[in-house]
Order: structure tokens, then sequence, then C-alpha cells
């Protein structure tokens, strides 16, 4: 259950994915072969798809996986280096908590529906929320290991625990 509830983005993603493949086979195959389509299965597989890149987002954000420009970072000093992590961490603290509350902000003020099935966009965008929330938390845990690594001078990197 531990493992579970460590990675359920990555489990949900996983199945959103799913459903946006298996929705599109179905609609190029009674498209092409029957000479119908489902009036609803572009919305759905375009909501589900939205949110594996979202939940994707924050996964890789987890696992430190984001691209990142580390060429200058690693020409410097070890405790420059981890001084600068501490302001790197921070940093996406404060602009993945700023994403949240603007993306809070977005959705519960939307009232825009979809046109075919006529559901709020808000079951869709939620998931840019939800993204946002999850990395503002691995966030603090980034500034808190940092900070750990740069100014105890006792604990080695791997004694540092990852984020839940």
């Amino acid at each position: 259950m531990k493992n579970f509830l460590k990675k359920f983005e990555l489990y949900l993603g996983s199945i959103c994915i799913a459903v946006t493949v298996v929705i599109v086979i179905m609609n190029v195959f009674t498209r092409y072969c029957l000479s119908f389509t489902f009036f609803w299965a572009e919305e759905i597989a375009v909501g589900c798809f939205v949110w594996t890149i979202f939940l994707g987002t924050a996964a890789a954000y987890r696992e430190k996986g984001l691209i990142g420009v580390e060429a200058i970072v690693t020409l410097l000093p070890a405790k420059v280096r981890d001084i600068v992590e501490v302001f790197t961490s921070i940093l996406l603290l404060i602009l993945s908590a700023i994403m949240f509350w603007f993306s809070f902000t977005y959705v519960s003020t939307s009232t825009k529906i979809t046109a075919a099935l006529e559901i709020s966009y808000a079951y869709i965008n939620v998931s840019i929320v939800i993204s946002f929330g999850l990395m503002t938390i691995y966030s603090v845990f980034f500034v808190i290991q940092s900070f750990k690594k740069a100014f105890s001078s006792t604990q080695d990197e791997s004694e540092v625990k990852e984020p839940v």
C-alpha cells in the first residue's frame, strides 16, 4: 500500500493513458470500418491525455527527472553547489506554489463546458491544480533535503530520504 501511495500519480496516469489509447483506437476503427464515430470519444481522450501529462509532470518532478541545466553548477565547489541547490529548491517551491494558486483560481472560476458531453472543463483542468499541488509538496521536501545537505557536515547524501 505504501508503494502504491508513493507512486499513485504514475498509476493514475497509466490508467488515463490506457483509456486514451483504447478510445482513440476504438474511434479510428469505428470511423474507417463501421462508418460512424462516437460523439464523446474525442473529449474523453483529450481529457484523459491532459490528466496523463500533468500527473506525469508531477511524477517526473518528484524523481528530479525534469530537464535542468547543471553544466555550470557541476563546475562549482561542493559547498557552493549545495548553497546553489538550496536557493534553487526555494525558488522552485515559490514557483510551484504560485502556479498552484493560479491554477486553483483558474479552475474554481471556470464556467466553460465541453461541446459534446456538456461537462465542466473543471473536471479536466483540476489535473493542473493536483499537479502543482503535488509539486509544491515535493518542493517542501526538496528544500528540507537541500538545507540538511548544505548545512549539516556530518550527514552524507545516502541518509537523506526521498519524498513520500
